[in-house]
């Protein structure tokens, strides 16, 4: 193979463990293997394939998935154990290649460019990693293969379950415009819904659709990307050692009323999460934005860039509530939501605080660097370093957080973020 050739063959696999959680609880547990299962309680957290053919997805309120299937079995869920098999799938792949991208706790990317002269061709490599980590871990996994990080992401959710699925040269398109643009990343159910308005619900009508159009419908950005995605074009290159541009966590809530009593303590309980976060990395940083999913699935996002950097935990909390508020107001209609949604971006390295005058201005409180502000980072270190000594459990900030009702376990919450 010429050199040339090389730089456009299919060497990218995405790997990705199937139905991951329910599957581990099922390979603990052999009585629960064949039998429907969720891993949750109040909202379902992951769902086995044997409950997905009912309709039971991740994210579903628990009553609702058992009226979909009367005989779902749920159960708690082992943290320890998702992450310890994660990590033994993820390092199956070292074994192959240097080049690997882990995205998630149960998928990586990994670029066998370098190594087929060692252990064969990609789909030979494939279905290597495939035996071994059914044979070493006794979990299924799916594997995509493709020239592009984008393709083979896609592949792999073809593949499942438990399949291969190698995308050659020549065939990408073919392969990737009857599918359906829910498998596009970066398409949720609101941007499926708006294309769906103008007719577009396979990739390739998305491909055929005027830019201008896309773009009118979905914004400049998003429409530029989906629209070079639906051609494959897709540059970026797998980066092993990624740097965080922002940190974020979530908590899905079933259906709550929309009141302030339900967002309040969530959105606190979620700042203390993120704001931790921030300052064991000592990253601040200065855009807030915060999600919000009402009952139809449909969600909104509102954000806003500070003056300076916070990463404070009531000040994270109170920008995110004030955020949260205005969206309650433009959506009046809207009774109840389902997921709550925090996140701060533009991180900086080791921002200096700038210390401001007390003038008794109405944002003093936002600011860092007001006498308010420096006193809440100093209680915000002291609950940091009793939590290092004492556990996470030790302190939290106020009733308001140690007693709230949280319906995803905070060990879930933790292995679904990505660490600065």
């Amino acid at each position: 193979m010429l050199a040339t050739d090389a730089a456009f063959a299919a060497t990218i696999l995405h790997a990705d463990l199937d139905a991951f959680y329910a599957s581990v609880e099922q390979l603990l547990d052999p009585s629960l293997r064949g039998k429907p299962i969720a891993v949750g309680g109040g909202v379902v957290l992951a769902a086995s394939y044997e409950a997905k053919i009912f309709g039971v997805r991740g994210g579903m309120p628990g009553r609702k998935a058992r009226e979909l299937c009367p005989q779902l079995i749920f159960v708690g869920g082992r943290f320890g154990e998702y992450q310890r098999l994660g990590d033994a799938a993820i390092k199956v792949l070292d074994d192959f290649t240097p080049v690997v991208e882990r995205i998630s706790i149960d998928e990586a990317f990994a670029d066998v460019a370098g190594c087929t002269h060692l252990f064969g061709p990609p789909e030979e490599i494939a279905k290597t990693i495939r035996r071994r980590v059914k044979a070493e871990l006794g979990l299924p996994i799916s594997i995509g293969v493709a020239r592009t990080k984008h393709l083979a992401k896609i592949a792999s959710q073809v593949a499942k379950p438990d399949g291969l699925v190698v995308v050659e040269l020549g065939t990408e398109l073919a392969f990737l415009h009857d599918l359906p643009v829910s498998l596009m990343w970066g398409v949720g159910p609101a941007t499926k819904a708006r294309l769906a308005e103008i007719g577009v619900e396979t990739i390739g009508q998305l491909a055929r659709t005027h830019s201008g159009v896309l773009e009118r419908l979905i914004g400049h950005a998003a429409g530029q990307k989906l629209a070079a995605l639906a051609w494959n074009r897709d540059p970026r290159r797998l980066e092993t050692h990624r740097r965080a541009i922002s940190a974020g966590a979530q908590s899905a809530l079933g259906r709550k009323p929309a009141l302030p009593g339900v967002f309040v303590p969530t959105l606190l309980h979620l700042a203390d999460h993120v704001a931790s976060r921030l300052r064991t990395k000592d990253r601040p940083g200065r855009t807030v934005t915060v999600r919000v999913r009402f009952a139809d699935m449909r969600a909104v996002t509102r954000s806003v860039t500070l003056e300076q950097p916070i990463q404070a935990t009531t000040m994270l909390a109170e920008i995110a509530e004030e955020l949260v508020r205005g969206v309650l107001a433009a959506h009046p209609g809207e009774r109840e939501i389902s997921l709550l949604a925090i996140s701060v971006s533009h991180l900086e390295e080791h921002a200096e605080l700038q210390l401001e005058l007390p003038l008794g201005l109405a944002d003093e409180k936002l600011k860092p660097g007001s006498r308010r502000g420096l006193a809440r980072f100093g209680a915000d270190r002291a609950v940091d370093k009793i939590r290092r000594r004492f556990g996470k459990e030790a302190v939290g900030y106020g009733t308001v957080a140690l007693e709230a009702a949280r319906s995803v376990p905070d060990a879930f919450r933790e292995l679904a973020e990505k660490e600065l």
